[in-house]
């Protein structure tokens, strides 16, 4: 296991192959598919396809990527919390998602908190920006907690997102 940090209640670390199952629930849950999107994963395989060609693929080029959340208590995968590098952006974006049974137990904010902090200190990234949907007022509830200013919306690959900023 890759540690990235700890913090009171939770762990983040790399994905490995080991998480599809993990992955597959998550990227199939209500929450992604209505405000992340259908990533098509539709297998134990396709997850780990996922996996490769996604977060691992980001830690080898990048550095950082989408790590998983689990509770410190018994290890339970809850979501995934990271940096992403995307083509479309200007600066790295903090990125997050949990599943639906751990939402409103205040975990995103208390892991975004600990990975704005990673980038910003140990990654030495100056700038993290925050894309959303226009509707999700969960993500964008927690990037204002978290300390992101609202900067405009933005056409992201012909969708419609609310682009947020924060600068260390």
């Amino acid at each position: 296991m890759n540690k990235i940090l700890e913090t009171d209640r939770l762990i983040l670390r790399e994905l490995t192959n080991t998480d599809s199952p993990f992955i597959y629930e998550l990227l199939n849950s209500p929450g992604w598919l209505q405000y992340i999107g259908n990533r098509n994963i539709n297998s134990d395989e396709d997850a780990q396809k996922y996996i490769i060609n996604g977060p691992i693929k980001s830690y080898e080029s990048n550095g950082y990527g989408l790590w998983l959340v689990s509770l410190k208590t018994d290890n339970s995968p809850i979501g995934l919390c990271g940096i992403l590098k995307r083509d479309a952006l200007d600066a790295p974006d903090i990125g997050f998602a949990f599943l639906d049974a751990f939402m409103d137990k205040g975990y995103a904010v208390e892991i975004a908190k600990a990975v704005l902090d990673f980038a910003n200190h140990t990654l030495k990234l100056k700038i993290i920006l925050g894309i959303t949907a226009l509707n999700n007022t969960k993500s964008i509830k927690l990037l204002e907690k978290i300390g992101l200013k609202y900067i405009e919306n933005i056409d992201y690959n012909g969708e419609l997102l609310k682009l947020y900023k924060i600068t260390f």
